[in-house]
């Protein structure tokens, strides 16, 4: 079902039972924009988080690498905010759209707009439509590698909301579309796709099989019911053990990643504190594994959302190396 209580401001209205109770959408944003916000997932924008914050890795790993900082770069950490917002929502949205019938069948979904009947799917792919348009219009103001790389970008994003549908591992294909942005601000800034930048990549995979096989726990009874498939159906009691490979591989491949960008440039003091981020990381990472639950939703969520800082961690690593 879905929550028909008054949204903060007062009016009735429906909300997705699963965001935040005082996110801004329902606080502030126009009733008429309201169902399309929520198609974007605008009232969760954990997720805008974590996929913004692998192309800011990439963006000043690059910079690293080459120890070349220019004007330009502060557009790509513009330009990669506003294309991680406008991109994670039309890829919310298509996502809605090829689940609608499945999201009616599940209690944590069934109040999205499509199933919920606030939005029509020829609605829905008018505004996917529109948010890839402008999400275009910044693309095409990097150069040519970076614009091929977006473009290639659209078919994992295409192919993710079907892949619950034939393997058990579709937080891989989340990964693949969910970090393309490290590849893409790497060679947004060098002009070129570099190693560093391949071995950052699996990095951001590993990390989001560990933050979304910890959100699939919260649908696992749902999704065996309707046959979907998940790591989290798929591990089940094991996956703790899990989480702790997907710890070790995103540690261990950030560290080689930074290794691989800093070693021919870098200073010995940009080296070590670099490498403090993925080792921070790790720690918060642990941090999280100690207090998984996998029974109990709540606290699912709650370390789910987390992965914000987690993910903030290396980057505030990465930028302190470039004054070093």
């Amino acid at each position: 079902m879905y929550d028909t209580s008054p949204t903060p401001d007062g009016n009735d209205a429906t909300r997705v039972v699963d965001a935040p109770a005082d996110n801004w959408v329902d606080r502030f944003a126009p009733r008429f924009t309201r169902p399309y916000l929520r198609l974007s997932r605008a009232d969760r924008p954990i997720g805008t988080w974590l996929l913004l914050l692998p192309c800011w890795w990439g963006l000043t790993l690059a910079m690293l690498f080459d120890q070349q900082p220019r004007w330009f770069d502060l557009w790509i950490f513009i330009g990669c905010g506003a294309g991680a917002w406008l991109m994670r929502g039309a890829g919310c949205t298509w996502n809605d759209i090829t689940d609608r019938h499945i999201d009616g069948k599940v209690a944590r979904t069934r109040s999205r707009p499509i199933p919920s009947g606030q939005v029509s799917v020829k609605g829905a792919l008018a505004w996917m439509m529109a948010q890839m348009l402008i999400a275009l219009g910044i693309l095409l103001t990097f150069n040519g590698a970076a614009i091929a790389l977006g473009v290639l970008a659209l078919l994992p994003v295409a192919v993710y909301p079907f892949a619950k549908r034939f393997t058990w591992w579709p937080q891989v294909f989340l990964g693949i579309a969910f970090n393309w942005g490290a590849l893409l601000a790497w060679t947004a800034h060098t002009g070129s796709l570099g190693a560093p930048a391949v071995v950052l990549y699996a990095a951001g995979i590993a990390w989001t099989l560990f933050y979304d096989t910890i959100y699939a726990h919260q649908d696992k009874e749902d999704d065996a019911l309707i046959g979907v498939k998940s790591t989290a159906r798929l591990f089940g009691d094991n996956t703790s053990h899990w989480l702790r490979r997907f710890l070790i591989a995103t540690v261990g491949l950030m560290g080689l990643a930074v290794i691989f960008a800093l070693r021919d440039s870098a200073s010995f003091l940009a080296m070590v504190i670099a490498l403090g981020g993925p080792w921070a990381m790790g720690w918060h990472m642990a941090w999280q594994l100690r207090g998984i639950d996998i029974n109990d939703n709540d606290k699912l969520l709650r370390l789910f959302r987390v992965n914000r800082d987690t993910g903030m961690i290396p980057l505030v690593f990465f930028a302190a190396a470039l004054l070093a």
